[in-house]
């Protein structure tokens, strides 16, 4: 492609990383994806109704709604004209919406665009396949949507997980080596958030008090201090019980 227009990153922002069941646990992905656009626009000199166009991935939007990507938009404030599109491209999703709205600058069919992605598996809901038309007699089964929807490849019917022991074997990849990689991440990421490396990213999020308890406001990563490197060593393969990493 010739001519092409440059793009430039603004800013960036996000919420701190939850963890399942964590401190974000009552926030849906809509409501994250906001406060993090929010936050980006806070950064800039660009008011929402300059916004042309968002992308926004979302690969478990099971119970969010229609088009996670323009509940995000409005949350966020941007106007109505604002198109609105959610991607879905499984652990690529929010890469992918990056690389439209570079594309979409280029080609020039917009001037500003914002790009991101939400999930919250803490809300993802259970699903009853056989309910629709309602149940004769007898036990339902029960689906959790983050596995059937998430986790689970769907053309081996195995998890994901599976297909990552199957790749490490397949380029010789150890466990020692994987545990030196994940403890390495989590030294790296405490030392990242210990000397304030995230603080110009992370849009700290009001947790309400319950019960007339006070609000919490969460600006730290959830599982960045849970590390235990010698726990973590020593855990048992969680997919495959033979040879598993």
């Amino acid at each position: 492609m010739t001519n092409s227009n440059t793009v430039y990153i603004a800013a960036i922002a996000r919420t701190p990383i939850g963890s399942f069941g964590g401190s974000l646990a009552s926030f849906t992905a809509v409501e994250l994806g906001s406060l993090a656009v929010k936050g980006a626009l806070k950064k800039v000199d660009i008011k929402p109704e300059q916004v042309d166009e968002i992308y926004f991935g979302n690969v478990l939007s099971a119970g969010l709604g229609q088009n996670p990507a323009r509940q995000v938009a409005l949350g966020a404030g941007l106007p109505q004209t604002t198109i609105s599109t959610t991607v879905n491209k499984v652990c690529a999703s929010s890469m992918k919406a990056v690389m439209l709205a570079a594309q979409t600058i280029q080609t020039g069919q917009a001037d500003i665009v914002i790009a991101g992605g939400a999930e919250s598996m803490t809300n993802v809901p259970y699903y009853l396949p056989k309910m629709r038309f309602g149940a004769k007699y007898g036990h339902q089964e029960v689906i959790d949507g983050v596995q059937k929807d998430g986790l689970t490849d769907v053309y081996n019917n195995y998890s994901m997980g599976v297909a990552a022991d199957e790749t490490a074997d397949e380029h010789g990849v150890s466990r020692e080596d994987q545990d030196d990689y994940a403890i390495q991440s989590y030294k790296r990421a405490q030392h990242a958030t210990e000397t304030g490396l995230f603080k110009n990213e992370i849009v700290p999020v009001v947790v309400p008090g319950a019960r007339g308890k006070p609000d919490t406001i969460v600006s730290t990563d959830d599982e960045v201090a849970n590390l235990n490197e010698a726990k973590l060593r020593a855990m048992r393969p969680a997919f495959k019980p033979n040879g598993g990493t």
